[in-house]
């Protein structure tokens, strides 16, 4: 009946109202038990979409620019051609790579934009945190941004989507300065 409505006030331009005022009558209709059910169901399909909403925020890096741990671990092994790497997040784990520290903190946000301003806008470059999955990661979104406001063109984000210490060092790549 809901769907009859519907379509019925899709053709004649009053279908809120029609799929309200149907939806309204049906859930009324309802015992006290489905009531709650339904009450129940709504507030956790509503709460689960708004936590998700605020969970995972947006990325702002293409999958291109990701660079795979066992590529950069390869990088560092050959000593050749290695890029200028930060770490923007709680420590400095990867060998050659500039301790930034939490770039979410404005004095570390400053000293990585120094340390930027002082490179041609082609240097290779990669950054890491490390420091929780991405979704929650309160350094990469803001480091990413720097570099593309300063116009580098050539970074890469290290894909280290859960932590360091589960992408990285398990496996065994090389650690330290």
């Amino acid at each position: 009946m809901v769907a009859k409505t519907f379509s019925a006030g899709l053709k004649t331009g009053r279908n809120k109202i029609c799929v309200s005022f149907i939806f309204t009558i049906k859930i009324l209709k309802m015992s006290v038990a489905k009531r709650a059910q339904f009450a129940w169901a709504l507030i956790i399909s509503v709460l689960f979409s708004w936590h998700n909403a605020v969970a995972q925020n947006p990325v702002n890096w293409t999958n291109d620019q990701l660079l795979q741990p066992s590529d950069l671990a390869a990088t560092l092994k050959d000593n050749k051609e290695v890029p200028v790497i930060f770490s923007i997040g709680p420590g400095a784990v990867i060998p050659h790579s500039k301790d930034m520290g939490m770039i979410k903190e404005e004095e570390n946000m400053k000293k990585f934009k120094g340390e930027l301003e002082n490179l041609p806008k082609d240097t290779s470059i990669v950054i890491y945190c490390g420091c929780c999955p991405y979704e929650h990661c309160p350094n990469v979104r803001p480091a990413i941004q720097l570099l593309k406001e300063m116009k580098f063109t050539n970074y890469k984000l290290l894909d280290l989507p859960h932590n360091i210490k589960i992408d990285w060092i398990n496996k065994g790549y090389p650690t330290g300065q």
